[in-house]
């Protein structure tokens, strides 16, 4: 432990599969930066600063943790936080082979860096983003899937 990790991704919104993964690298690392992207070509349902706000929220009882946004390559933010490891959550099978090539690319970009997977606990293990926001949007009960903050924010985002 007392090596830094960095999380990174859109978290849009963060889930309990998320804050799974997190938590694992937590207790591995000691010290993790969840770094949330702020990719321009992506339409996000929350912006950077709502998204980090959320994940403060929902991480605030974490030791070790701190939410941080970034632009550009995360192999650069990496560098800038002298640290080379990367937390990749991995949910099934399915997930493979996008995260291999995002791993394959950063470690041809700078072969510093080192990209660990992290699978989330059975009950997390299908959750994403992605479908949650399309349950929600359904006005499904998403309370299982994300923490109250994010269940709230969404909610009134979606209020028609």
């Amino acid at each position: 432990m007392g090596k830094i990790a960095i999380y990174p991704g859109s978290f849009d919104p963060v889930t309990y599969g998320h804050l799974d993964v997190l938590q694992r690298a937590a207790a591995i690392f000691g010290n993790v930066i969840i770094a949330v992207a702020n990719n321009t070509s992506k339409n996000y349902i929350f912006s950077l600063k709502e998204r980090v706000q959320l994940l403060e929220e929902a991480t605030s009882g974490m030791k070790g943790v701190k939410v941080e946004s970034f632009d550009g390559l995360v192999i650069d933010y990496a560098h800038l936080k002298k640290t080379n490891v990367l937390i990749r959550g991995m949910r099934m099978t399915s997930d493979f082979d996008y995260e291999f090539q995002i791993a394959l690319t950063n470690r041809r970009l700078a072969q510093d860096i080192e990209t660990v997977f992290l699978m989330p606990s059975g009950p997390h293990s299908f959750l994403s983003s992605s479908l949650l926001k399309e349950v929600a949007v359904f006005k499904g009960d998403i309370s299982s899937f994300v923490p109250p903050c994010v269940a709230k924010a969404l909610k009134e985002r979606l209020k028609k």
